[in-house]
């Protein structure tokens, strides 16, 4: 289903999430489902009837959660196609499961369930490692809108993905879209790939600029409109990210670049920015042909 996918818990937080999941829905003209999810066994046929009724008033109370959630999106869009659902599991195990039929997940940076200080919760962690569609972790959203999309590029399938997935988000908000590649120094680009010790930064930073063209080239030609800002730093791309993100409505990230271990399913600077971002971030994971 082409449907976007956003939890809530009845937290600030996750009220936050589907404000922003219901703004997306409106802007790419699809429905939007709010995922409830309580312990399993309160969907168990009890056989004290005392545990009934604690069961039903549980229930009643998760209904009002979600209802109030529902509400909430309408009201925001009027017109908006918003269906709600409360389901018994493990929040996180519920969300994957659901991403399989979603355009994108969106979850609160953390909700009620979350220990004090921490700004990422382990649902949301867990979300983006393991979905099977585009997960936007909402935490703070940029009041009034900067009109610019942020998109960090390395040349990995990872980051194609999220190329994509940028250009379509700058192209449906009709905004700018910043692509920053960072470098902090050669790099091998394969096994066996071996870069020398002493280097001219003047012709590795040329060589990162055609790499960046590259990786735009083919999603220009397809979103003609989407303005393009590139920007290749030197330095790492955590810092980098982070800057741009603070111009930007959304800083879209692969789940894993060209400098990550094989087997991790999330890379130490989408993990970095889920913490450091000053915007929402989407992760987009490759595309299941180029894995």
């Amino acid at each position: 289903m082409n449907e976007i996918v956003v939890g809530t818990d009845g937290s600030r937080k996750s009220l936050r999430a589907v404000d922003w999941a219901a703004d997306e829905a409106a802007r790419r003209n699809a429905p939007l489902r709010i995922l409830y999810v309580v312990v399993p066994w309160l969907f168990d046929v009890p056989v004290d009837p005392r545990a009934g009724a604690m069961r039903a008033w549980m229930l009643r109370g998760g209904e009002d959660i979600l209802g109030h959630a529902v509400d909430r999106a309408r009201a925001r869009v009027p017109g908006l196609g918003v269906s709600g659902e409360q389901a018994g599991g493990q929040p996180a195990e519920l969300l994957i499961e659901r991403s399989g039929d979603g355009l994108m997940l969106v979850v609160g940076s953390r909700g009620l369930g979350g220990v004090g200080g921490l700004l990422l919760g382990s649902v949301a962690l867990q979300a983006v490692s393991h979905a099977r569609c585009p997960v936007v972790v909402v935490r703070s959203v940029p009041e009034p809108a900067r009109g610019e999309i942020a998109v960090g590029v390395d040349g990995s399938a990872a980051s194609a993905s999220a190329v994509g997935f940028a250009f379509e988000a700058a192209a449906v908000r009709r905004s700018r879209l910043r692509a920053v590649l960072a470098w902090p120094h050669p790099i091998s680009a394969g096994p066996g790939d071996m870069q020398p010790l002493v280097y001219d930064p003047a012709i590795v930073a040329e060589g990162e600029r055609r790499v960046l063209s590259e990786c735009l080239s083919g999603r220009r030609a397809e979103f003609p409109d989407v303005d393009v800002a590139e920007e290749v730093v030197h330095g790492r791309a955590t810092p980098a990210l982070a800057r741009a993100s603070a111009n930007a409505d959304l800083l879209v990230v692969g789940s894993r670049g060209r400098g990550g271990f094989t087997g991790m399913l999330l890379g130490s600077v989408g993990h970095a920015m889920l913490h450091r971002s000053r915007c929402p971030v989407a992760v987009v994971a490759p595309a299941r042909s180029a894995e």
